[in-house]
């Protein structure tokens, strides 16, 4: 009897990674489980896999037909790392590949735009999940969970421009069904909550379901550049901080019917998010 193909999951011990992975075994689906760490996933085959170390790639794509792709986190030109390993993933037997980028960048855009826009000239199946921001950026060792937990406060230079929060439990099942649908979406997929909020809303809700005082300060572009480059890149941080002055100037207030149309389900809200998972 032939084993059925896999899906390989890149990052599937990380915020969207680790949701997919469970979603796919959840429908009895054969999932490679792939990191850096190798750190096993209950119910899939777990791989090695390091953007940096190409003699990792084999094996995380042996008998793989499809991949879900994290970007190597950090990097400036993902494109130079990705590419070579998606030609690799196509002359093998890989047939569909589902990109995670982000809203705030388009095809041929800066850092994964370049992934994205040559993904369809590789596969004939495809898909770019193009996320608004994480619910999840409040959780665990973020900067603004940092910031929250140590200041009572979320800094950003986004001013009281809005965005379309969503949760990665809703990106993950777009994921899932992209990857597993049996026609795959060739397009890319703006994906967003049902509602767009100021981080002066943010603050207000998680205040609210919490009890505890959290408040927005306004930081200059400057500022939270020079606040980001005390930990990341220079052109990182600065990329960063040009996505907080976009938003600043509108480019997140939007919102999206995609989770709804391809799940059957609404998004999960921001205060149902709180309420999960920060109360």
């Amino acid at each position: 009897m032939n084993t059925p193909a896999a899906t390989l999951v890149i990052g599937a011990t990380g915020t969207t990674g680790r949701r997919v992975a469970a979603g796919l075994i959840a429908e009895r689906h054969r999932v490679k489980a792939a990191s850096r760490s190798a750190t096993p996933v209950e119910g899939a085959q777990t791989v090695r896999f390091d953007w940096n170390e190409p003699a990792t790639w084999d094996e995380a794509l042996d008998g793989a037909d499809r991949v879900y792709l994290i970007p190597p986190i950090g990097a400036s030109d993902p494109a130079a790392t990705m590419l070579p390993f998606l030609r690799q993933a196509r002359a093998a037997a890989v047939h569909r590949a589902v990109l995670l980028s982000s809203s705030a960048i388009p095809a041929g855009g800066p850092a994964v735009g370049q992934v994205h826009q040559a993904l369809p000239g590789l596969f004939d199946q495809w898909a770019v999940l193009r996320p608004s921001w994480f619910m999840q950026n409040f959780t665990g060792s973020t900067p603004h969970a940092r910031s929250i937990r140590e200041d009572g406060a979320i800094l950003t230079a986004a001013g009281g421009g809005r965005v379309g929060f969503i949760d990665a439990e809703d990106i993950a099942a777009v994921a899932v069904h992209a990857l597993t649908d049996e026609r795959a979406p060739n397009t890319d997929l703006v994906l967003t909550g049902p509602q767009t909020l100021s981080y002066d809303d943010v603050a207000a809700i998680i205040t609210e379901v919490t009890d505890r005082p959290v408040v927005h300060r306004h930081l200059t572009f400057e500022q939270l550049r020079d606040r980001w480059a005390a930990e990341i890149p220079l052109e990182f941080a600065t990329l960063l901080a040009g996505m907080d002055r976009a938003i600043a100037d509108g480019s997140e207030d939007r919102t999206s019917d995609t989770v709804q149309r391809l799940t059957g389900r609404s998004p999960g809200t921001f205060r149902a998010f709180v309420e999960r998972d920060l109360s």
